[in-house]
């Protein structure tokens, strides 16, 4: 390897335009693709086989109609004030008319709608009442109580993802229009929120950091812009290809940040790792440019490659899980991760070539002779030389400090994002909170339960009431109303609202009871029930991330040990770093949980409310956190190990490879 490096590097100095013409033709062929793709990104994220996905399966089968995205409206007025009566609920009923005709809105005032034949008689224990116009009750709008917030639930006649673009934003500016002059607020649910990929300008405050950092540690404008370039070039191929794809493959909206997230982080380490080196042999060894690159390509060039490799490792280890939405994440992280490796063998030293002897400026080359017989980074070596004269105390401190650090993680719960994460100033935020306040919090958290006969039987008049009321008087249940029958009258479909929120620990067993077949109202009245829904489906969504992240663990340190073992031809080298970065993982859940969800310190991370850590955040966090961590080690190890292989005793070659390694390493990571 370290062979073959040093040829590659010395041909792509050599004959930089090359190389440089080819990644060219690749970017633009990428670029020019995406950009005459339709590119599609998703907000849902949905696992095939839950409990959840084969109910909205079988109603997409039997009833179409209600396997429809959902949303709510809610309007608000100032406190003490009440909106069900003059102007104020003229204004919202016209709302609801225009929202009912726009396209893909069901209209549920329509008897031939998705809600079937005839219901039950309304519960007059309610928690709600209606809006009345006229005498005449306005279809679709409940009222609280105290009239003082008005919620409209609307129907999609297909998945709020699958909606073209504008149409969210049609349905909340048509409320708004309606409403404009009355003091009404509309606000919008989350569901509601149009989606955007989560990339903008808030990327380039941290690559203006970056910069500053790279500045400050290699000191050249020219040598700290390389790194940047070739992670910016790598991650425009690796996310240009990704949209270029998306007419076949899903991509959330997650996708695309976490391949951002980490092709920044490892193109500009490695690019960093082999020009810092680069530098040093001109400097510290007076090496001519051309050498010193084909030098730091065999040195510094196999680091990457090995560290590369374990970030790849630990990003297609979720493929194994079996997720859909994980896998496309991992396989874009990871192709972008294989094209920061590939630029940094490959253009990184073409545009090396094209700088030649610029790299170092000639104040700097005689900065290193006059100090080629002083000590090198006073700092970083006082600090390993104390740390490797007393090993176990800082061993015991380390360990008892991650350790306390990771307590909060054994509390550590998991959920799908609501509007009861979002800041105050967000108006999903605000509708949320108006809907507890007015209907309860469960109002939040809707569930759709289908019910069937197990006998093959139809469901009458007698049953669907039967069923009603069972439903509403389930524990945990606040209200139960019916939705839509099918044709045949073989299956009904239930809209229920829990007593707590969407990611309470009673509405995760309110969902569990409810799909009991042994127990409760299912054995009762001789039907199966199934729950769907979107609380229902992050609910499940939840609990097959939670009962992943073990085995995902298991799967990339047993993987990356093999590999470390390879690399370093040693046993305690590869469980030193496991052991390292499992303390770190754990120390890393613990900070979240008490941060995010207990909400100490919250407010210096900009929000208000703590929560439930989102649900598949462990996993990413796991990945990301593991491909830097190993990526730290190899390059500090390898390190260590290069002087030792030139001579130097393990202690001596320690710290030789600590001093001049940890710098880097400290860059990369801020």
């Amino acid at each position: 390897m370290p062979t073959f490096l040093h040829r590659l590097g010395s041909l792509a100095y050599r004959r930089p335009w090359a190389f440089i013409t080819v990644w060219l033709l690749i970017l633009g062929s990428i670029l020019a693709v995406a950009a005459t793709t339709d590119a599609h990104i998703t907000s849902s994220m949905t696992i095939d086989g839950t409990p959840s996905e084969q109910v909205q399966e079988k109603l997409q089968s039997t009833l179409p109609a209600a396997t429809g995205g959902q949303g709510t409206l809610v309007f608000a007025v100032p406190a003490q004030e009440q909106l069900n009566a003059g102007q104020r609920a003229g204004a919202i009923a016209e709302a609801a008319e225009q929202i009912s005709v726009l396209p893909l809105v069901t209209d549920r005032s329509s008897a031939s709608g998705p809600s079937g034949p005839a219901k039950p008689p309304v519960d007059s224990t309610q928690p709600y009442q209606t809006l009345v116009i006229d005498g005449s009750p306005v279809p679709g709008i409940m009222v609280s109580m105290d009239g003082s917030v008005a919620m409209l639930k609307l129907q999609f006649t297909t998945p709020i993802d699958e909606l073209p673009d504008g149409t969210l934003d049609e349905v909340v500016t048509t409320a708004q229009g309606a409403v404009a002059g009355t003091d009404v607020t509309v606000l919008p649910s989350d569901s509601l929120d149009t989606m955007h990929p989560p990339i903008g300008g808030h990327e380039a405050i941290g690559l203006g950091i970056a910069l500053i950092v790279l500045l400050l540690t290699l000191g050249s404008l020219w040598a700290a812009g390389l790194p940047l370039l070739t992670a910016l070039i790598g991650v425009a191929i690796g996310i240009g290809g990704a949209f270029a794809l998306s007419t076949s493959i899903t991509l959330t909206t997650a996708t695309p940040a976490l391949a951002l997230m980490v092709g920044l982080a490892v193109g500009i380490d490695y690019a960093l790792f082999i020009v810092n080196r680069q530098r040093q042999l001109i400097i510290n060894d007076q090496l001519s440019a051309p050498e010193a690159t084909a030098r730091s390509m065999a040195t510094a060039g196999s680091a990457v490659v090995f560290a590369g490799s374990t970030v790849v490792i630990a990003l297609a280890g979720l493929t194994v899980i079996g997720v859909g939405f994980l896998t496309t994440m991992a396989l874009v992280a990871a192709a972008t991760v294989t094209l920061a490796v590939l630029i940094a063998l490959t253009l990184l030293p073409a545009l090396l070539g094209l700088l030649g002897e610029r790299i170092c400026s000639d104040a700097a080359r005689q900065r290193g002779r006059a100090a080629h017989r002083a000590p090198k980074q006073p700092i970083a070596n006082r600090w390993v030389t104390n740390i490797t004269a007393r090993p176990w105390v800082a061993v015991t401190t380390v360990v008892l400090l991650l350790g306390l650090a990771a307590i909060p993680a054994l509390s550590m719960d998991l959920g799908m994002p609501t509007g009861a994460n979002d800041s105050r100033e967000n108006t999903s935020r605000q509708g949320y909170d108006a809907i507890t306040r007015g209907f309860g919090e469960g109002f939040n958290a809707p569930l759709l339960v289908v019910a069937q006969p197990v006998n093959g039987s139809s469901l009458d008049q007698a049953a669907l009431g039967a069923l009603t009321a069972g439903l509403r008087t389930t524990k945990n249940v606040a209200t139960a109303s019916l939705t839509g029958v099918d044709p045949g009258h073989t299956l009904a479909v239930f809209t229920v609202i829990p007593e707590q929120g969407p990611t309470d620990e009673q509405t995760s067993q309110l969902v569990t009871d409810l799909r009991n077949p042994n127990a409760g109202l299912a054995s009762q009245t001789g039907v199966s029930l199934g729950v769907t829904g979107l609380t229902a489906i992050n609910l499940d969504i939840t609990t097959r991330l939670g009962e992943a992240l073990p085995r995902y663990l298991l799967i990339i340190t047993g993987l990356s040990l093999l590999l470390l073992l390879l690399v370093f031809r040693s046993v305690v080298i590869p469980l030193k770093a496991t052991a390292g970065f499992l303390l770190s993982i754990a120390a890393t859940f613990g900070i979240s949980t008490a941060v995010f969800q207990w909400g100490w310190l919250i407010k210096l991370v900009g929000l208000d409310t703590g929560g439930p850590l989102l649900s598949f955040l462990p996993i990413m966090v796991t990945g990301i956190l593991y491909g830097l961590a190993m990526d730290y080690q190899v390059f500090l190890v390898s390190s260590m190990r290069e002087a030792h292989i030139l001579g130097m005793t393990s202690q001596r070659a320690i710290i030789h490879g600590f001093t001049h390694a940890s710098r880097v390493v400290l860059a990369a990571a801020v």
